[in-house]
Protein backbone atom coordinates (compact mmCIF):
# COMPACT_ATOMS: atom_id res chain seq x y z
CA UNK A 1 0.00 0.00 0.00
CA UNK A 2 1.29 3.44 -0.92
CA UNK A 3 2.36 5.71 1.97
CA UNK A 4 -0.07 8.47 2.90
CA UNK A 5 1.12 12.05 3.47
CA UNK A 6 -0.81 15.14 4.54
CA UNK A 7 0.17 18.63 3.36
CA UNK A 8 -1.32 21.62 5.20
CA UNK A 9 -1.42 25.23 4.04
CA UNK A 10 -2.55 27.87 6.55
CA UNK A 11 -2.94 31.08 4.56
CA UNK A 12 -4.16 34.56 5.38
CA UNK A 13 -7.68 33.76 4.18
CA UNK A 14 -8.09 29.99 3.92
CA UNK A 15 -6.70 26.98 5.80
CA UNK A 16 -6.47 24.02 3.44
CA UNK A 17 -5.04 20.53 3.20
CA UNK A 18 -4.24 17.89 0.61
CA UNK A 19 -3.75 14.16 1.03
CA UNK A 20 -1.17 12.34 -1.08
CA UNK A 21 -1.03 8.59 -1.70
CA UNK A 22 2.48 8.05 -2.97
CA UNK A 23 3.05 11.07 -5.20
CA UNK A 24 -0.60 11.32 -6.31
CA UNK A 25 -2.86 13.92 -4.74
CA UNK A 26 -5.96 12.00 -3.66
CA UNK A 27 -8.06 14.41 -1.56
CA UNK A 28 -8.34 18.12 -0.77
CA UNK A 29 -9.79 19.69 2.36
CA UNK A 30 -10.95 23.12 3.46
CA UNK A 31 -10.79 23.62 7.22
CA UNK A 32 -12.79 25.84 9.53
CA UNK A 33 -10.41 27.99 11.56
CA UNK A 34 -12.91 27.97 14.43
CA UNK A 35 -13.04 24.17 14.48
CA UNK A 36 -9.54 23.38 13.26
CA UNK A 37 -8.70 20.81 15.95
CA UNK A 38 -11.88 18.85 15.30
CA UNK A 39 -11.35 18.99 11.53
CA UNK A 40 -7.74 17.84 11.75
CA UNK A 41 -8.57 15.08 14.22
CA UNK A 42 -11.15 13.73 11.81
CA UNK A 43 -8.74 13.78 8.86
CA UNK A 44 -5.78 12.14 10.62
CA UNK A 45 -8.04 9.52 12.22
CA UNK A 46 -9.67 8.53 8.94
CA UNK A 47 -6.60 8.59 6.69
CA UNK A 48 -3.79 7.83 9.17
CA UNK A 49 -0.96 9.70 7.38
CA UNK A 50 2.65 8.68 8.02
CA UNK A 51 4.06 12.18 7.47
CA UNK A 52 2.58 15.66 7.74
CA UNK A 53 4.03 18.97 6.56
CA UNK A 54 2.60 22.27 7.75
CA UNK A 55 3.22 25.59 5.99
CA UNK A 56 1.72 28.59 7.74
CA UNK A 57 1.94 32.31 7.05
CA UNK A 58 -0.20 33.14 10.10
CA UNK A 59 0.09 32.63 13.84
CA UNK A 60 -1.68 29.47 14.94
CA UNK A 61 -2.25 27.79 18.29
CA UNK A 62 0.51 25.47 19.47
CA UNK A 63 -2.09 22.78 20.18
CA UNK A 64 -2.43 22.22 16.43
CA UNK A 65 1.16 21.06 16.11
CA UNK A 66 0.87 18.99 19.28
CA UNK A 67 -2.17 17.20 17.86
CA UNK A 68 -0.52 16.48 14.52
CA UNK A 69 2.71 15.25 16.11
CA UNK A 70 0.76 12.64 18.08
CA UNK A 71 -0.52 11.05 14.87
CA UNK A 72 2.40 11.26 12.43
CA UNK A 73 5.91 12.51 11.84
CA UNK A 74 5.39 16.27 11.66
CA UNK A 75 7.49 18.77 9.72
CA UNK A 76 6.75 22.46 10.28
CA UNK A 77 8.17 24.33 7.32
CA UNK A 78 10.60 27.18 7.90
CA UNK A 79 12.90 29.06 5.57
CA UNK A 80 16.26 28.95 7.35
CA UNK A 81 17.20 25.39 8.40
CA UNK A 82 14.94 23.18 6.29
CA UNK A 83 16.09 20.79 3.59
CA UNK A 84 14.86 22.25 0.29
CA UNK A 85 15.04 20.96 -3.32
CA UNK A 86 16.57 24.26 -4.49
CA UNK A 87 19.19 26.78 -3.37
CA UNK A 88 17.52 29.44 -1.23
CA UNK A 89 19.54 32.59 -1.89
CA UNK A 90 16.82 34.99 -0.71
CA UNK A 91 18.30 37.98 1.07
CA UNK A 92 16.12 37.72 4.21
CA UNK A 93 15.12 34.05 4.58
CA UNK A 94 13.68 34.68 8.03
CA UNK A 95 10.93 36.83 6.46
CA UNK A 96 10.22 34.59 3.46
CA UNK A 97 6.66 33.27 3.37
CA UNK A 98 6.41 29.51 3.60
CA UNK A 99 3.89 29.51 0.77
CA UNK A 100 6.54 30.99 -1.50
CA UNK A 101 8.99 28.26 -0.51
CA UNK A 102 6.47 25.61 -1.52
CA UNK A 103 5.74 27.29 -4.85
CA UNK A 104 9.43 27.45 -5.72
CA UNK A 105 9.86 23.81 -4.70
CA UNK A 106 7.18 22.90 -7.24
CA UNK A 107 9.04 24.84 -9.94
CA UNK A 108 12.21 22.93 -9.06
CA UNK A 109 10.42 19.61 -9.39
CA UNK A 110 8.43 20.21 -12.57
CA UNK A 111 10.81 22.53 -14.48
CA UNK A 112 14.34 21.42 -13.55
CA UNK A 113 17.14 23.31 -15.27
CA UNK A 114 14.79 25.95 -16.72
CA UNK A 115 14.12 29.60 -15.90
CA UNK A 116 10.63 29.60 -14.37
CA UNK A 117 8.23 32.03 -12.73
CA UNK A 118 5.27 31.09 -10.52
CA UNK A 119 2.64 33.74 -9.89
CA UNK A 120 0.24 33.24 -7.00
CA UNK A 121 -2.84 35.46 -6.85
CA UNK A 122 -4.45 35.59 -3.42
CA UNK A 123 -4.45 38.12 -0.59
CA UNK A 124 -1.31 39.38 -2.32
CA UNK A 125 0.11 38.67 -5.75
CA UNK A 126 3.53 37.05 -5.44
CA UNK A 127 6.06 36.55 -8.22
CA UNK A 128 8.69 33.89 -7.50
CA UNK A 129 11.50 33.25 -9.97
CA UNK A 130 13.67 30.13 -10.03
CA UNK A 131 16.74 30.39 -12.26
CA UNK A 132 17.91 27.55 -14.46
CA UNK A 133 20.76 26.89 -11.98
CA UNK A 134 18.08 26.00 -9.36
CA UNK A 135 18.70 29.16 -7.31
CA UNK A 136 15.89 31.24 -5.85
CA UNK A 137 16.71 34.87 -5.15
CA UNK A 138 13.24 36.36 -4.94
CA UNK A 139 10.64 38.09 -7.07
CA UNK A 140 7.96 40.62 -6.18
CA UNK A 141 4.87 41.13 -4.03
CA UNK A 142 1.92 43.40 -4.78
CA UNK A 143 -1.64 43.83 -3.42
CA UNK A 144 -4.26 41.25 -4.33
CA UNK A 145 -7.76 41.98 -5.61
CA UNK A 146 -9.56 42.37 -2.28
CA UNK A 147 -6.72 44.49 -0.90
CA UNK A 148 -6.90 46.84 -3.87
CA UNK A 149 -10.65 47.24 -3.66
CA UNK A 150 -10.55 47.81 0.10
CA UNK A 151 -7.64 50.25 0.02
CA UNK A 152 -9.37 52.53 -2.47
CA UNK A 153 -12.25 52.85 -0.01
CA UNK A 154 -10.17 52.97 3.17
CA UNK A 155 -7.81 55.69 1.96
CA UNK A 156 -10.41 58.00 0.43
CA UNK A 157 -13.50 59.71 1.81
CA UNK A 158 -15.94 59.19 -1.03
CA UNK A 159 -15.00 56.04 -2.92
CA UNK A 160 -17.21 53.11 -1.86
CA UNK A 161 -16.14 49.59 -0.96
CA UNK A 162 -17.45 47.47 -3.82
CA UNK A 163 -17.81 43.75 -4.37
CA UNK A 164 -15.47 41.94 -6.70
CA UNK A 165 -18.55 40.30 -8.20
CA UNK A 166 -20.12 42.19 -11.07
CA UNK A 167 -19.46 43.40 -14.56
CA UNK A 168 -15.82 43.94 -15.50
CA UNK A 169 -15.06 46.02 -18.55
CA UNK A 170 -12.03 47.91 -19.74
CA UNK A 171 -14.10 51.09 -19.85
CA UNK A 172 -15.84 51.58 -16.51
CA UNK A 173 -19.14 53.35 -17.06
CA UNK A 174 -19.77 54.42 -13.44
CA UNK A 175 -17.80 54.59 -10.18
CA UNK A 176 -18.40 50.95 -9.25
CA UNK A 177 -17.35 49.54 -12.62
CA UNK A 178 -14.42 51.97 -12.80
CA UNK A 179 -13.11 50.72 -9.45
CA UNK A 180 -13.59 47.11 -10.48
CA UNK A 181 -11.95 47.71 -13.85
CA UNK A 182 -8.97 49.36 -12.21
CA UNK A 183 -8.47 46.52 -9.73
CA UNK A 184 -9.11 43.57 -12.05
CA UNK A 185 -7.60 44.92 -15.24
CA UNK A 186 -4.74 46.36 -13.21
CA UNK A 187 -3.75 42.96 -11.85
CA UNK A 188 -4.15 41.27 -15.24
CA UNK A 189 -2.01 43.92 -16.93
CA UNK A 190 0.54 43.73 -14.13
CA UNK A 191 0.90 39.96 -14.54
CA UNK A 192 1.24 40.24 -18.32
CA UNK A 193 3.75 43.06 -17.90
CA UNK A 194 5.84 41.18 -15.33
CA UNK A 195 6.04 38.09 -17.54
CA UNK A 196 7.13 40.32 -20.43
CA UNK A 197 9.82 41.93 -18.28
CA UNK A 198 11.18 38.59 -17.06
CA UNK A 199 11.32 37.28 -20.61
CA UNK A 200 13.02 40.48 -21.69
CA UNK A 201 15.79 39.81 -19.17
CA UNK A 202 16.01 36.01 -19.18
CA UNK A 203 14.58 34.94 -22.52
CA UNK A 204 11.82 32.35 -22.75
CA UNK A 205 10.56 31.26 -19.32
CA UNK A 206 7.96 28.89 -17.93
CA UNK A 207 5.11 30.83 -16.29
CA UNK A 208 2.71 29.20 -13.84
CA UNK A 209 -0.45 30.80 -12.43
CA UNK A 210 -1.88 29.60 -9.13
CA UNK A 211 -3.50 30.86 -5.92
CA UNK A 212 -7.10 31.24 -4.79
CA UNK A 213 -7.81 33.93 -7.41
CA UNK A 214 -5.81 32.22 -10.15
CA UNK A 215 -8.90 30.84 -11.94
CA UNK A 216 -10.51 34.29 -11.86
CA UNK A 217 -7.58 35.80 -13.79
CA UNK A 218 -6.59 32.92 -16.07
CA UNK A 219 -8.89 33.94 -18.93
CA UNK A 220 -8.03 37.63 -18.52
CA UNK A 221 -4.34 37.27 -19.35
CA UNK A 222 -2.72 37.77 -22.74
CA UNK A 223 0.41 35.82 -21.82
CA UNK A 224 0.81 32.11 -22.42
CA UNK A 225 0.66 30.66 -18.94
CA UNK A 226 0.08 27.27 -17.29
CA UNK A 227 -2.59 27.35 -14.58
CA UNK A 228 -2.47 24.88 -11.68
CA UNK A 229 -4.56 25.51 -8.57
CA UNK A 230 -2.75 22.69 -6.73
CA UNK A 231 0.79 23.91 -7.38
CA UNK A 232 1.46 24.87 -3.76
CA UNK A 233 0.42 21.45 -2.48
CA UNK A 234 2.62 19.77 -5.06
CA UNK A 235 5.50 21.90 -3.81
CA UNK A 236 4.83 20.99 -0.20
CA UNK A 237 4.91 17.33 -1.14
CA UNK A 238 8.17 17.86 -3.06
CA UNK A 239 9.69 19.32 0.13
CA UNK A 240 8.26 16.53 2.29
CA UNK A 241 9.74 13.89 -0.02
CA UNK A 242 13.33 14.88 0.80
CA UNK A 243 12.98 15.22 4.58
CA UNK A 244 14.63 12.60 6.76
Amino acid sequence: MLPVSLCLDFGNTNWKGALFQGDRMAEKFMFSQNAILDDLTRVVTIYNPEKIILASVVNHDRSIEELLAKHATLFVLNSYDFRLPFLNAYGSPETLGHDRLALVAALSKFYPGEDSLVISVGSCVTYNFLAKNNAFRGGAISPGLEMRLRSMSDFTQKLPLISREGHVSLLGYDTETSLRSGAVMGIASEIDGMIERYEGQYGKINAVLTGGDGPFFESRLKSKIFADSNFLFKGLYAILEIQK
